[in-house]
């Protein structure tokens, strides 16, 4: 009984968290799909904890397992929306939610009269949880060492780290049989701790302090504007942000002066190798100083203005999109597209036609034309 009242204090204070985390959701009226999906999750979270207690009520699983075996499925898009800054939810993804509740619900039901089917039918759906756990964790190495938030790369691999564990030892229970992770089942206090510390971890992940973002920074630099780089010093102080004004003016001459962005597979690291500093220092410097979120897209946004000042000399008119692209740091056309449009909303071709084609001139011939006098 000792452990299991630990068990259940553990599920309350985890609930109590991820409860708290939605309504501070709701009070700062975050309507992001970020925000959205953090709020399903710890919504999960609450009812993950609550349905895997001991002593819950074996007549609720025909509905509760459904519900639970699509959490991983939120959890996947959570961690796209958190790991990639680019990403946005499709009507897809929902259908995807809806369709693994819809077969979760024809195992359980089906459960009584066809036992062996239901039983295949579960390890499916526990392959398709792994599928889905791994999806996620390549997601996080994927983006991992583009990410400029020094909180984020903490607190979110960790808290990445602990829930795949926790979705695999779902899906392996669903593998052997094993009764981890099943409702009202006994010896659930490792599953308990462990959500207590996802829970932890995404509270201190929300309440935190975030870092103030500068911005114009770069402008300021490049333009030697003393007024405008007061004012950054200033913000920056005011936001305890401690960014070397050396190493920025530094970064920008390697940018914009020795187009250091043209280098095929740039990364971080070789940057602050050049520029004889930490890597950890120069992710500060770009993230807090000059407002990035992310590595690519700081690089991007000097590969497409060099993109865009060649789409519109009349003497590369014949060069290929790609050529250009590939010219400006990118890898391939399809990446170069995407970034160019979400930069200007026009596709490279139309950026180019529109900067290529000559402005047309109203003419009035009896205005403009002179008069020829008879005689």
């Amino acid at each position: 009984m000792g452990l299991t009242a630990i068990d259940l204090g553990l599920r309350g204070a985890t609930s109590g968290v991820f409860l708290l985390i939605i309504l501070v959701a709701l009070l700062r009226r975050a309507t992001g799909q970020h925000a959205l999906l953090g709020m399903a999750m710890s919504a999960g979270g609450v009812f993950y904890a609550v349905a895997t207690a001991p002593f819950f009520p074996k007549s609720s699983w025909w509905w509760v397992l459904p519900i639970l075996s699509a959490q991983p499925a939120v959890f996947w898009l959570w961690a796209r929306a958190a790991f990639d800054d680019d990403f946005v939810l499709k009507r897809w993804h929902g259908a995807l939610w809806l369709s693994i509740v819809a077969y979760g619900f024809a195992i359980t039901l089906g459960w009584s009269q066809w036992p062996a089917l239901a039983g295949a039918g579960g390890r499916v759906l526990a392959l398709a949880t792994l599928v889905l756990a791994l999806a996620a964790a390549v997601q996080t190495v994927k983006t991992w060492g583009a990410d400029l938030v020094a909180r984020r790369r903490r607190l979110r691999l960790a808290m990445l780290a602990i829930n795949v564990v926790l979705i695999a030892a779902v899906a392996v229970a669903g593998f052997a049989a094993i009764p981890v992770a099943v409702p009202g089942a006994p010896g659930s206090l490792p599953t308990a701790f462990g959500l207590f510390v996802v829970a932890m971890l995404a509270g201190l992940g929300l309440f935190s302090e975030p870092a103030v973002a500068v911005d114009d920074a770069t402008a300021a630099i490049a333009s030697d504007d003393t007024r405008k780089q007061a004012r950054i010093a200033d913000r920056a102080a005011a936001g305890r942000v401690a960014i070397d004004p050396i190493l920025l003016r530094r970064l920008d001459h390697l940018m914009t002066v020795d187009r250091t962005y043209r280098q095929e597979g740039l990364a971080i690291g070789a940057l602050a190798a050049r520029l004889d500093v930490p890597e950890h220092r120069l992710r500060q410097a770009i993230n807090e100083g000059l407002g990035y979120r992310n590595f690519n897209a700081f690089l991007n946004r000097y590969r497409i203005e060099d993109a865009k000042l060649a789409l519109s000399d009349a003497t590369q008119r014949e060069v290929p999109v790609l050529t250009i692209a590939m010219d400006a740091g990118f890898q391939s056309i399809g990446p170069f597209n995407r970034a160019f449009k979400a930069e200007t909303g026009v596709t490279p071709t139309e950026f180019r036609r529109e900067a290529l084609t000559p402005p047309e001139t109203d003419c009035d011939p009896g205005i403009s034309q002179p008069r020829r006098e008879i005689g």
